[in-house]
């Protein structure tokens, strides 16, 4: 799990930085999760692999800002994909009732929220994790 959710990102971001050095220009966004935010019981694995991501993601948007490179972090919260709809259909109507808008996010939420933070929009954003969770996680 932390191979795949934090040391990939890391090797990831270290080859992409050389040339976004060199360009005095990038746009650094990693994949966290709610879970990396307020923990999961049964899966503190995924949960600290999420969390570690995140402080990746701030420090490296402290690194790399001089140089116009911000990094910054998307946390989506309950999104249907492939690996949701295996769950019972119970589980996801009791995870909706628990998030306020009522309803699962879309991958295309998700794809929205990368989409700015990697736009000129986004320029004086680094070091910020984006919640893509329904109202889930405030604060």
């Amino acid at each position: 799990m932390l191979t795949t959710n934090l040391t990939s990102a890391y090797l990831c971001t270290q080859q992409v930085s050389v040339s976004m050095l060199k360009q005095r220009y990038g746009r650094i966004i990693n994949i966290a999760s709610v879970f990396g935010q307020m923990g999961q019981a049964g899966q503190s694995n995924y949960s600290a692999s999420k969390a570690g991501l995140i402080g990746l993601t701030m420090a490296i948007a402290r690194e790399l800002g001089s140089r116009n490179i911000t990094c910054n972090a998307v946390a989506p919260g309950f999104i249907e994909t492939a690996m949701t709809e295996v769950l019972g259909a119970e589980f996801k109507e009791s995870a909706a009732k628990q998030i306020p808008l009522g309803r699962v996010g879309s991958p295309a939420d998700v794809a929205n929220a990368v989409a700015f933070l990697a736009s000129d929009e986004a320029s004086y954003i680094t070091g910020h994790v984006l919640n893509v969770n329904g109202g889930m996680l405030m604060g």
